[in-house]
């Protein structure tokens, strides 16, 4: 069992979870995630790690309530634990590597996480941090309610710039429109990473394409089951078939087919749009879902 050592309301329908494992804490690196599973009749859910605390043997997850699963899950209280914690799963980020380490010091770099996208990008930032590395950070939300970390995020950015859609808070507008105008204004950028909303996601790339900036986007979004075997990750990076979960999270941007990624995703909640899915993609469907007959 993995007993929550701490549990926080960061902001309408957002929690906060410091879980007890050690040996996911050992070995995490920035841009892996989990799986978490309350009981024996609860759904797998696969979480993004915020943060880890290695001598404590803690991991922290941020999750927003979308639906059944999540809204339980919310409810747990401190003391409470989850009967599995799996993990780290997923490559870690390629600019959390030692090895990398001094070509990214070479580099300017600019984080716009959008919503909860905040939660992943933030490891990423305070890796960079402890190791040198100042980096540009702007965090994007629908209102000011929704925002979150962001003391914690300045904290550990070079510069930081909150964005507001409704302009309760910051620079009123998207993450794009920031980006825009800090590149306007002359700041230069040698990579992007963005994560948040798909939708999000893509028109950052539209924007870094048109001003030649490499980006890298992490597709924590579209995962179900978090192991390569229910193929609801499934995406088309350039011209190669991808398996989110298993290959990324995160992918050269410029290169993903978010329209397909988004359809999919959309036809993969319904029983119809499964069967469609396994007849369209043949032999490369991989099943494993339990719902459309692929895995038998």
């Amino acid at each position: 069992m993995y007993p929550i050592v701490r549990k926080e309301k960061l902001a309408d329908k957002i929690y906060l979870m410091d879980v007890m494992a050690p040996r996911v804490a050992k070995s995490c690196l920035p841009g892996q995630f989990i799986i978490v599973k309350m009981d024996e009749e609860g759904e797998r859910i696969p979480l993004t790690i915020c943060d880890y605390d290695r001598e404590k043997g803690t991991v922290t997850i941020v999750f927003q309530t979308v639906g059944y699963s999540t809204t339980r899950m919310a409810e747990y209280k401190e003391g409470d634990s989850f009967m599995d914690f799996v993990g780290p799963l997923g490559c870690p980020s390629e600019l959390c590597e030692e090895e990398n380490l001094e070509e990214t010091r070479k580099k300017k770099i600019v984080f716009i996480a959008g919503g909860v996208g905040t939660a992943p990008v933030y490891p990423q930032v305070k890796w960079l941090k402890e190791h040198g590395v100042d980096v540009d950070v702007i965090m994007g939300s629908r209102t000011k309610d929704l925002l979150f970390y962001v003391d914690e995020m300045k904290a550990v950015a070079g510069n930081l710039y909150v964005t507001t859609d409704d302009g309760s808070f910051g620079f009123h507008g998207v993450g794009t429109a920031q980006l825009e105008e800090l590149v306007n204004g002359g700041n230069h950028y040698d990579h992007c990473v963005a994560i948040g909303p798909m939708i999000m996601m893509k028109f950052v790339c539209v924007l870094t394409k048109k001003l030649n900036i490499p980006t890298v986007v992490s597709m924590n979004p579209i995962m179900v089951d978090g192991t390569g075997m229910c193929g609801a990750c499934r995406l088309v990076v350039g011209d190669e078939v991808k398996f989110a979960c298993v290959d990324g999270p995160e992918f050269d941007g410029h290169l993903v087919d978010f329209d397909q990624a988004m359809k999919r995703q959309q036809q993969y909640k319904t029983e119809e749009g499964r069967a469609m899915l396994k007849l369209q993609e043949g032999d490369t469907h991989h099943g494993g879902c339990g719902h459309c007959g692929g895995d038998k």
